[in-house]
């Protein structure tokens, strides 16, 4: 009996660790591919966006999924979602794409009722 508890107990503790690294590196090698996939073009027109989300209920699975359908944006040069703040920050190309661009990925983000984007502010950079 005795026995049994001690490999249950390193059974659970491998699986533990095991999975835990496994979604790491599935989230550093999704970032890579985002970067990789990507040519970043000089912004002719550069702005930044910050944009309040509503709905967001996690930081790895929600935010992280707003932030990388940003990211993949042709025009957006950075994009940055702070889900204790429950705001994304996107550096893009004015010329390219708009606020009404980066509101709509954001609110069709997951199944299109989850996400609201609100309170828009942008700022032109020199």
């Amino acid at each position: 009996m005795k026995f049994s508890k001690i490999i249950l107990s390193l059974a659970v503790v491998a699986f533990a660790f095991t999975s835990c690294k496994n979604a790491d590196s599935n989230v550093a090698s999704n970032d890579n591919e985002i970067a990789s996939t990507k040519k970043i073009a000089v912004a002719t027109k550069p702005q930044t966006a910050s944009i309040g989300i509503e709905g967001m209920t996690c930081a790895m699975g929600c935010a992280k999924t707003i932030e990388n359908k940003l990211a993949k944006m042709d025009g957006v040069q950075d994009a940055k979602v702070d889900f204790d703040a429950k705001i994304a920050t996107v550096h893009f190309d004015a010329d390219k794409i708009g606020t009404q661009d980066l509101v709509k990925t954001i609110e069709s983000a997951a199944d299109g009722k989850t996400y609201k984007a609100s309170s828009v502010k942008t700022d032109k950079q020199s």
